[in-house]
């Protein structure tokens, strides 16, 4: 480990690990041409994403004209039908992941994904973008099963479980994040850059980061 005080680094994933927000914003676009709602923009769309798919297409409707009801399950359908298909035409690393990936791999620190997006979708982004294999685990929102996603700290518990144990933090972008790792037992660790829905330093993460640049020498000294 040469000396380095974490045994495993998790990461949530859109707005932390991934800027997925343009094929987030397309895949919601489609959904609301289809109930005849105009589109929002990237501004727009930013506040919405983070708690789950169901809020962020209730949340683009009340925006457009309301929410109806029996229309939702089938946009729902619609919305996740075409990020499947677009998953990664957009979506890119933040600035300094991959070096502060490498950094944590060549001291043997096993990284993992701690996500509310569902296992499958999240399996097929990381691996389109070639980081799927670099993750010692990836827990998605429905892997653990109802009620056990952030800011529940199941997930988190569990990548320190199958990580084989060992001082953990987890990166994230929401105040999920860090009521997830606190629960936990696990450092948090807020992005400022990520799709904040208030300030970072209103969150009560016990660290903030800027760039990515800042994670691992941040780590090295805790």
């Amino acid at each position: 480990m040469n000396g380095f005080p974490f045994a495993i680094v998790g990461f949530d994933l859109d707005g932390t690990l991934l800027d997925t927000l343009g094929d987030l914003a397309a895949a919601l676009n489609h959904a609301l041409a289809l109930a005849g709602r105009a589109p929002l923009n990237h501004d727009e769309v930013r506040p919405l994403v983070g708690l789950g798919t169901t809020h962020l297409l209730e949340g683009a409707l009340a925006a457009t004209g309301g929410v109806p009801r029996d229309d939702v399950p089938r946009l729902l359908d619609e919305l996740l039908a075409y990020y499947q298909a677009h998953i990664a035409v957009h979506s890119r690393p933040f600035p300094g992941l991959i070096a502060a990936l490498d950094a944590l791999d060549s001291m043997n620190v096993r990284t993992a994904v701690v996500t509310n997006k569902l296992e499958g979708l999240a399996r097929r982004l990381l691996g389109e973008l070639g980081l799927a294999d670099r993750m010692a685990t990836i827990i998605g929102g429905d892997t653990l099963g109802p009620g056990k996603a952030k800011p529940s700290p199941a997930p988190v518990r569990a990548m320190i479980e199958r990580c084989g144990g060992g001082r953990a933090a987890l990166v994230g972008d929401s105040i999920f994040d860090v009521e997830a790792a606190r629960g936990a037992g696990a450092t948090s660790v807020l992005v400022s850059f990520g799709f904040l829905h208030r300030p970072a330093a209103e969150h009560g993460a016990d660290h903030v980061i800027d760039h990515y640049d800042e994670l691992v020498p941040l780590l090295a000294r805790l």
